[in-house]
């Protein structure tokens, strides 16, 4: 198997993130591109006719997308059970929440470092952050019970979606207001894939 991949996106964080956790480094082959909104690499839009990453290319040649689709097929080739059935829509719940998170930061990222200073739009990326902050709250008031327990993929997500937030929007210091999320975290960021997985640039 081979994934198109860029380091920096939280999305692909989950997938190597999951690969390194449940062993799968030797059956997969990592394809490093350089991408953008605006630029798209010729890898990602061979693989995926809308050029996004990342993407799996499967041993018979299939591609699948999005991230969400490929850690579910990864965890069922490697019998992580990282989406057990009994919890299943707690945790595909929690993994939207975090991949929405990604979206807003990587949308203000797109708009901040994309776009001429006279083409932003400061309230576009307010409203944006207020997304965040909303999903941050949520998770620091105990709201998704996915996040007790035996690891699951919702709590890497969340993990990878704070990451971000660190990596791309430190600045805002989503951890003010917000202790037991930033606790949580800590203790997130001893697993050694996500250790391995620290974004750059």
């Amino acid at each position: 198997m081979k994934l198109v991949y860029s380091p920096p996106s939280p999305f692909v964080r989950k997938v190597t993130t999951l690969i390194h956790h449940v062993g799968l480094n030797d059956h997969i082959e990592l394809i490093n591109v350089k991408t953008t909104a605006l630029s798209v690499a010729e890898e990602a839009r061979a693989a995926n006719p809308l050029g996004k990453i990342p993407v799996m290319i499967l041993g018979n040649g299939k591609a699948i997308f999005d991230s969400r689709v490929i850690t579910r097929y990864l965890d069922e080739f490697a019998g992580s059970n990282l989406y057990p059935e009994e919890k299943i829509y707690d945790i595909l719940t929690l993994e939207a929440l975090a991949d929405g998170i990604m979206e807003s930061a990587v949308s203000i990222t797109h708009e901040s470092k994309l776009r001429p200073d006279n083409e932003q739009s400061p309230s576009w990326m307010e409203a944006q952050w207020s997304k965040v902050l909303h999903a941050v709250k949520a998770l620091d008031e105990g709201e998704f019970k996915a996040m007790d327990g035996e690891m699951n993929m919702g709590q890497i997500a969340v993990a990878c979606a704070l990451g971000y937030l660190d990596f791309r929007h430190d600045a805002r210091q989503w951890r003010i207001g917000h202790s037991n999320l930033a606790s949580w975290n800590v203790k997130m960021m001893k697993l050694p894939a996500l250790i391995k997985t620290i974004p750059t640039d």
